[in-house]
């Protein structure tokens, strides 16, 4: 007789033992919302509204823990809070990026790490260079300049950056992520501007932890962003529609006819 109870493999969440080191546990943890896989159905899963709290933002990491479901960028950001909730001495923190290409605008955004005064990232991509970076990066703005390359490698012009601060471990907390703390145009800076912008905010988190307040309520921004307000996620059951406003994903590029034959595959990231 035929049998039809073939059935996908659910990833399995990482557990560690207390003796594991911080990197092992960002590796595995990354392994797992790669295993996730990215969305590449057009509707999104879950809904994220950046405006709830962070008790509720981690009640629906668990869900996705669940559902298993395949994820994009913004909720793999949330994913990989909860999952490092018990790394007391890894500070995390959003990134996210603006881009250029071909006419049209793109997002994204990362969970910035620093464990021992080393920065890295963890995420989801449809790009292997546009999501986890190891902790080996000695400063800030040495991490942020290597997504920049990584995006130039896709033909893509880094825009805007802009940084939350230090998410809190504590998972019953009602406190808001503070999503852009700084946002830094890079059509208004230059270069060294850049640099120090990046480290001047690094160092303010350091501050932040140092004096042991945690992650502050939400503040105005340091720089108004005109040209993209905040907006609420789309529902799951909302088409893509929104495009360039949407914060958990990217606008779809143009018409492929309009565009340069670059090796025969559009850039997306």
């Amino acid at each position: 007789m035929f049998c039809s109870s073939f059935q996908i493999p659910i990833p399995s969440v990482p557990v560690f033992q207390p003796s594991t080191p911080i990197p092992e546990r960002l590796e595995a943890v990354q392994r797992y919302i790669r295993e996730l896989q990215y969305n590449h159905t057009g509707t999104q899963f879950f809904e994220i509204k950046k405006s709830r709290p962070l008790t509720g933002l981690m009640d629906l990491a668990k869900e996705m823990t669940k559902e298993a479901l395949p994820i994009k960028c913004l909720e793999a950001v949330i994913l990989g809070i909860y999952l490092t909730n018990n790394m007391t001495t890894l500070d995390r923190f959003p990134i996210s990026f603006k881009t250029h290409f071909s006419g049209n605008y793109f997002r994204h955004i990362v969970l910035g790490v620093n464990f021992g005064g080393r920065y890295g990232a963890l995420g989801i991509s449809r790009r292997e260079e546009l999501m986890y970076k190891a902790p080996v990066f000695r400063t800030l703005s040495e991490l942020i300049f290597d997504f920049e390359e990584a995006y130039r490698r896709c033909w893509h012009t880094l825009k805007k950056v802009k940084l939350g601060h230090c998410v809190s471990h504590d998972p019953h907390s009602v406190e808001q992520i503070e999503w852009k703390r700084s946002i830094l145009d890079l059509d208004k800076l230059s270069r060294e501007d850049f640099r120090k912008e990046l480290e001047r905010h690094a160092r303010d988190m350091r501050l932040k932890i140092g004096k042991g307040t945690g992650p502050p309520s939400p503040t105005k921004d340091r720089k108004k962003d005109v040209s993209s307000p905040q907006r609420g996620q789309a529902s799951p059951h909302r088409r893509n529609s929104r495009g360039d406003r949407r914060p958990s994903g990217e606008k779809k590029p143009a018409d492929s006819k309009a565009m340069p034959d670059l090796n025969g595959y559009q850039i997306r990231v």
